[in-house]
């Protein structure tokens, strides 16, 4: 049996386990039943369990996101220029960022022209960028992920 404050107090009798977490006003909880004797904690187990949504909101709060861009075959200039400022953005805020081209009809006979427009388009990210999935080619268009680096 561990104590509140993780010193081991030893093997206890059930009856006196129950008896010492009545006295401190806690609960017991079983840590380890395939052990013989099962390994029992006294703890709060309503601050036991917050504490445990709390650690997995804030591992939750670490991921990243993966942010989508959408080109298409004959955007011009000035499109793909303020798509890339969205990008920096999603970038900045430790996002990876999905670029998608989306290929139509004829476009689909010519990738090769949408990765030059997949390069276009990174070289006009300003920031430093890492590839993390290369582009890849699914029924409607090119994908890549990148992030910053």
């Amino acid at each position: 049996m561990i104590d509140e404050n993780g010193q081991n107090i030893g093997v206890v009798p059930l009856e006196e386990a129950f008896r010492i977490t009545q006295e401190k006003g806690l609960d017991i909880v079983e840590v380890a039943a395939n052990v013989r004797p099962p390994v029992c904690r006294i703890i709060d187990y309503g601050k036991y369990i917050y504490q445990q949504e709390k650690k997995t909101k804030q591992q939750k709060s670490k991921q990243t996101e993966v942010k989508g861009v959408r080109l298409s075959f004959g955007i011009a200039k000035n499109d793909m220029e303020r798509q890339a400022r969205q990008a920096e953005k999603f970038l900045n805020q430790g996002h990876k960022v999905k670029i998608e081209i989306i290929l139509r009809g004829r476009e689909k006979a010519h990738p090769e022209v949408a990765r030059e427009k997949l390069v276009e388009f990174i070289k006009l990210i300003s920031l430093p960028t890492k590839i993390e999935q290369e582009p890849k080619k699914y029924p409607r268009g090119l994908t890549m992920v990148i992030s910053k680096q």
